[in-house]
């Protein structure tokens, strides 16, 4: 369940409660009675100078419905007191006792059960004067059941006697030791963009069962607020009991602006455990000790990093036969033929090229992890999601299916001429961006687990991605026998190189309409403004070069007012309008976080996909698997529903639940059985996939 869901949920009671307040507040409107009622007590007669504890006691008045702690969790609100007190007199902060975890739908609610009272400190001035005080209180609280939720409110009041020896309330016995003591001494805290650490100090005699953290803070500064539904993590260090808590961000629509709270200086809330027990804690920021011994929780480090780290190299591999990569790996595969036989060129070639992708999946992946770090909503290929960046590719794939046709020729840096370790290193770079857009088996396991690992480990999966996708060329380098087995040079090599212009061709043709889904057709037809203008360049260049004239002073001057107009035209001609989603005959409903509890809520089975136009894997499977006749007819035998997340552009909402799944990337298939929770499908279906899932019982 995303974040963007829980707080779609909670914005929605507050709306709920915002709106029908004055028409279901129930003590407001005669003959409606309240879900819970609530009554003002207090403990026993004032003395002026002195605290007397006051309570609000909460009564169902039928089993099913509850209350909320002072952070609710994921839904609901928690009370609000507004006091009418005399002159001098102040009420503290309320005091509650251990509440319950309830978990509905992948939400976490911290809630009462039955009858339970919250004690509230109120302070009497020295000068208070004897007789009876009239203390009120707004007070608005919401009563829940498992379905319902019904916003209530109340005027309660008291007539507080200062002065005499009245009898103490004795309920007020099981109320005072219902609610948790204060820890004496001061934790520490500390936030990072993926969890929470807290450092409690306890005995180390002090027995935990089934502990858990209540965390009173709902904000923890930067957009982020507790993933109250994930599993915690509790370590002992002698003393010290070290909670790590799982973080989300807050996903904040676009065309809303938003201030960010800063990290708050104090942390407060319950250390729960046994039945009902538990110690109130305060922590202050700080360093937490990483030591300690795994009491409860997994490790998240329990992942082994060696499958991870195959399966990046496996992945990475098979980038290599993708259409946007393969032409440029064959020919500088076979430039080496054409540089002769030194076993040096070769090796250094090699090293080059594998140091230009290693190095370009490296530094995206770094990209990636800061960007995250930072609370933004990336993930894997996030530059084609970015209109400028898709134009540069766009000028590249034009640029090499020019060079490839042999219309120019680049001097330094060339796909088809060897023992040049800059030509190599360029070309590995250029391969590594190119094939950002693919996903494929391995590759998704390996980028989404970066996600979750630290950040020196992430970076070695993307080094080994790289090593990966560099591998067979690095391989023909280094490798006489692979390379001896190379057709030997000859003119049929020109007549390859201007084949390989085909393929090249096609993945600028595809960068086109890629070009128009992201930024508009008027944007696209500024774009081709471009290419055209950089076309005539490069052929006015082809054409000086073959007359042995020089040749890129030219390309500058005929180039330079395209670019101009390019730099004011781009921008003026974007449009920020979704991108109109494909026609699908399967009839997907549009992937958000209430569009798909909706659909689970209605018990029939759930095809949910994500998919990008930029994404090689994701077309190939919609065309192999899911746009057929056959897996409509299953799905509506089966009454699936189906529902697609388009991520060509950047969806917050989208990147927050691949970011769930442990997904870094597209495609992500994902099938909800009626009841059941996430099943994810492989990356690669068979034209029998979906109809397999369909048919299960």
């Amino acid at each position: 369940m995303s974040s963007y869901l829980q707080r779609a949920l909670a914005l929605l009671v507050f709306a709920l409660a915002a709106s029908f307040a004055n028409l279901a507040a129930a003590q407001n409107i005669p003959g409606i009675d309240p879900n819970i009622e609530a009554t003002l007590l207090a403990e026993g007669p004032a003395k002026p100078g002195e605290t007397v504890m006051l309570a609000i006691r909460f009564e169902p008045i039928s089993p099913e419905w509850h209350g909320y702690w002072e952070n609710p969790g994921d839904a609901g609100y928690g009370m609000q007191l507004e006091w009418d007190l005399p002159g001098g007199w102040t009420a503290g902060e309320p005091l509650y006792p251990v509440p319950e975890q309830l978990l509905i739908s992948g939400l976490m609610n911290h809630i009462y059960e039955g009858s339970y009272a919250v004690l509230v400190p109120l302070t009497v001035p020295t000068d208070a004067a004897q007789g009876v005080q009239q203390i009120g209180v707004a007070a608005q609280w919401l009563a829940c059941t498992d379905e319902i939720c019904v916003p209530e409110q109340g005027e309660l009041s008291l007539a507080l006697t200062v002065g005499g020896d009245a009898p103490l309330d004795v309920r007020f016995v099981d109320w005072r030791s219902a609610i948790p003591p204060m820890i004496d001494s001061t934790g520490t805290f500390e936030v990072s963009s993926s969890s929470l650490r807290i450092g409690i100090p306890v005995p180390a005699a002090l027995a935990l069962d089934n502990a858990h953290i209540f965390v009173a803070n709902k904000e923890l500064g930067n957009n982020r607020q507790p993933r109250y539904s994930a599993a915690q993590r509790l370590y002992r260090d002698g003393d010290l009991l070290v909670a790590e808590i799982s973080v989300d961000e807050l996903i904040i629509p676009d065309g809303v602006e938003v201030e960010t709270a800063p990290v708050p200086d104090r942390l407060t809330g319950i250390l729960a455990f046994g039945d009902n027990e538990g110690v109130r804690f305060s922590a202050k920021e700080g360093g937490v000790s990483t030591d300690g011994e795994l009491i409860q929780g997994n490790k998240p480090q329990d992942v082994a990093l060696l499958p991870l780290l195959l399966a990046a190299l496996a992945g990475g591999l098979i980038l290599n036969i993708m259409p946007c990569v393969f032409p440029i790996l064959s020919l500088k595969a076979l430039s080496l033929a054409r540089a002769g036989s030194s076993e040096q060129a070769a090796r250094r070639d090699g090293i080059a090229y594998a140091a230009g992708v290693i190095l370009a999946c490296v530094a995206l992946g770094g990209i990636m992890l800061a960007l995250r770090a930072a609370g933004e909503q990336v993930g894997w290929a996030f530059q084609l999601q970015e209109p400028s960046v898709v134009v540069v590719l766009l000028v590249l794939a034009v640029a090499i299916t020019a060079n490839f046709a042999g219309i120019f020729e680049l001097p330094s840096i060339s796909f088809t001429q060897g023992g040049k370790p800059a030509s190599a290193f360029a070309t590995g770079l250029l391969a590594a961006v190119a094939a950002t857009p693919c996903s494929g088996p391995f590759m998704a396991a390996a980028i989404g687990a970066a996600l979750l690992l630290p950040a020196e480990q992430a970076l070695l999966l993307f080094a080994v991605l790289g090593l990966g996708l560099a591998l067979p060329f690095l391989l023909v380098g280094f490798v006489p026998a692979i390379r001896n087995r190379l057709p030997k040079p000859g003119p049929w090599m020109e007549r390859f190189r201007k084949a390989m212009a085909i393929p090249m061709g096609l993945t600028a043709l595809a960068l086109i309409w890629l070009v128009s889904r992201i930024g508009g057709q008027g944007f696209a037809l500024m774009t081709m403004v471009l290419i055209a203008g950089l076309l005539i360049a490069f052929a006015v260049v082809g054409r000086l070069q073959k007359h042995g004239k020089m040749a890129w002073p030219a390309f500058g001057l005929i180039a330079a007012p395209f670019v101009l107009f390019a730099a004011f035209a781009l921008p003026a001609s974007y449009s920020a309008a979704q991108t109109n989603t494909a026609a699908s005959i399967l009839e997907p409903e549009e992937y958000s976080a209430a569009a798909l509890a909706d659909a689970r809520a209605s018990g029939q089975p759930v095809f949910l996909w994500f998919t990008a136009d930029w994404c090689v894997t994701c077309k190939v499977n919609e065309s192999v698997a899911i746009e057929r006749e056959a897996t409509r007819a299953a799905f509506e035998q089966a009454g699936v529903i189906a529902m697609r997340g388009d991520w060509t552009r950047r969806d917050a909402e989208i990147t927050a639940y691949l970011t769930q799944q442990g997904a870094a990337g597209v495609p992500l298939y994902i099938w909800y059985a009626p009841g059941a929770e996430a099943e994810q499908l492989p990356q690669v279906l068979t034209p029998d996939s979906l109809i397999t899932e369909a048919q299960r019982p």
